[in-house]
């Protein structure tokens, strides 16, 4: 174990003394419960807002995702600043922080993600057991980040149109994705025992599939299903 902690984070210190993670309207909130091969690992809790005007304008996604791994509790921390209205990773201005994930328990670490100098890397800095690291991801238009294991991050991806190609980065696995969206297709989604019409669409990159189930009138992520390690992201707060 790691001893370095910083909390809250830089990003989160940015936001507070801009005013944004105070003030704002709620897109979504909510709360998933997480399963690998239908046996239930945790919880995912988070909230999405919008917030500040003409150039502050932005996107703040955070979450709380707690999994049981192998026996012991994992807590994973995701916060993103990103552009509205489809939560594009910008990070602008340059050298400004627009993501951080904090991990306790297995796989602990933090990470800090800005766009670099010049303007055409990502640049991340990641703490760990074995010290520090530095590693880049080019930057891409339209650029979303899909962190492994969070489902809320999908929202982002509500207005894909078929055939589309989506970069993605998923920064914990130090992996940059460039999906493809599959047809939507009509789908009726039944929460606890209440029904919600849903769209249903599937994101694939070869035999990297992602198939998300999104509310059909408010585009909430209502379910994320990822067939190659079994994980599924329920959303619970909307059963009745």
């Amino acid at each position: 174990m790691y001893a370095r902690r910083v909390a809250p984070t830089l990003l989160m210190m940015g936001l507070l003394a801009s005013g944004l993670a105070a003030q704002g309207i709620v897109v979504d909130e909510g709360r998933f419960v997480v399963s690998f091969d239908g046996q239930i690992a945790g919880t995912e809790e988070f909230t999405i807002l919008r917030a500040g005007l003409g150039p502050n304008d932005a996107i703040i996604a955070e979450a709380v995702v707690i999994l049981m791994k192998d026996g012991q509790r994992q807590e994973v921390a995701p916060l993103l600043k990103a552009a509205p209205p489809d939560g594009i990773a910008t990070c602008f201005p340059y050298l400004t922080l627009c993501y951080t994930v904090d991990v306790t328990g297995p796989e602990a670490v933090e990470l800090r993600l800005h766009r670099g100098r010049a303007g055409r890397r990502y640049e991340a800095v990641v703490y760990s057991e074995i010290g520090e690291e530095r590693w880049e991801f080019p930057v891409r238009p339209g650029t979303r980040v899909l962190e492994r294991d969070v489902a809320h991050q999908y929202y982002f991806l509500r207005d894909a149109p078929e055939g589309s190609i989506i970069h993605t980065l998923e920064p914990r696995s130090r992996t940059w994705v460039n999906l493809e969206a599959g047809p939507w297709t009509e789908e009726e989604v039944r929460l606890g025992q209440g029904p919600i019409q849903a769209r249903r669409v599937e994101f694939f990159s070869g035999d990297d599939r992602r198939i998300v189930w999104f509310d059909r009138v408010l585009g909430r992520v209502l379910r994320v299903a990822v067939p190659a390690t079994g994980y599924v992201a329920e959303r619970t707060d909307l059963v009745w």
